[in-house]
């Protein structure tokens, strides 16, 4: 027994761990199955998203934020040179459109003397007389201003816009924001500042629209008399731009151009693209009607080659590249 544990154990503990180190080694220097030469290889493809022209209905409503304001005065001017000789009305009046404000004599072409009356050009309550009795006036000459008890909604009108009005719309939807139910605003025109100056050429609703990108583009229209407003509420003018029906459509990311016309890229059978111009109708900021220049079933690309990722609504694109939206968890 003591020739066993002395030399028998030991012998066998060495040939056990002897095994087991020859086993590691075989394992880490000499694998069963021989290494892949070479480095891995990309096995996927990058595939450009593509959409199909269809049939579909396109609403074109442009949203302007915008305001309420207070009609500007109106000024009432003398037609006639000559002197004052009475006055009717005082500071503070109210007056109706056409009541005498004042009258001037005059001498007409035969002699005779005469007597012209300067009247409020609009309702409303009149400012300043300028004039006394017995002051000499000329043709055009400013004798009071009456400012009426009216209001109007305006806006700034973006240049992107201005190319989806085709026309101007006679009317417009109002909501005032914390105030009445949305009401219809009537007389809308679309008004421009010229280069040289302050006035103003306005479009009046029904025709066609100013030349899109001009600073200083407004949109306005007229307050109703029943509906009570303040100036300076916030105010959402709804301007209707047409409708068109089982017209073909495309999402706008498909298409470079907005207005009038633009160009797609149409994939062939063979994955081949084709660089193709289009004729354009109304654009609701989501889809564009195409009136020319594909057909139903078309694939085209849906993204314009090189253009920038649309940031949806609600989401800022950070620094980093990055995007957070509104709502977003994490």
């Amino acid at each position: 027994m003591g020739v066993v544990r002395t030399w028998v154990f030991p012998i066998l503990k060495l040939l056990v761990f002897a095994a087991i180190a020859v086993a590691l080694v075989k394992v880490a220097f000499f694998p069963d199955a021989p290494a892949e030469e070479g480095p891995t290889q990309p096995t996927g493809s990058l595939v450009e998203p593509e959409v199909q022209a269809a049939l579909g209905t396109v609403v074109n409503t442009v949203s302007v934020e915008g305001q309420v304001v207070a009609d500007p005065a109106s000024t009432a001017k003398s037609t006639v040179a000559g002197t004052v000789d009475e006055v009717f009305a005082a500071k503070g009046a109210v007056l109706a459109e056409g009541d005498p404000i004042l009258d001037v004599k005059t001498i007409d072409e035969e002699g005779k003397e005469r007597f012209v009356q300067v009247t409020a050009p609009v309702a409303g309550t009149l400012g300043n007389v300028k004039l006394i009795h017995g002051q000499s006036v000329q043709i055009g000459d400013a004798v009071a201003q009456v400012s009426p008890a009216t209001f109007s909604i305006t806006g700034s009108l973006s240049a992107d816009k201005q190319y989806r009005l085709l026309t101007i719309p006679g009317e417009a939807t109002v909501t005032i924001n914390g105030g009445p139910a949305p009401f219809v605003c009537p007389a809308v025109r679309v008004t421009t500042p010229t280069t040289g100056g302050d006035d103003e050429e306005p479009a009046a609703g029904g025709g066609t629209g100013q030349t899109p990108g001009a600073a200083g583009t407004s949109v306005t229209c007229a307050v109703p008399g029943d509906v009570r407003v303040f100036a300076g509420l916030a105010a959402t003018i709804e301007l209707a731009g047409g409708t068109a029906e089982n017209v073909l459509v495309l999402p706008t990311t498909a298409v470079k151009g907005s207005a009038g016309t633009g160009t797609v890229w149409v994939v062939g059978a063979d994955g081949a693209q084709e660089e193709r111009p289009v004729t354009l109708g109304l654009n609701d900021g989501q889809q564009v009607q195409i009136v020319d220049g594909l057909a139903e079933g078309d694939s085209v690309l849906q993204f314009v080659p090189g253009a920038v990722a649309p940031v949806p609504e609600g989401c800022t694109t950070l620094p980093d590249g990055s995007m957070s939206c509104e709502g977003s968890v994490g």
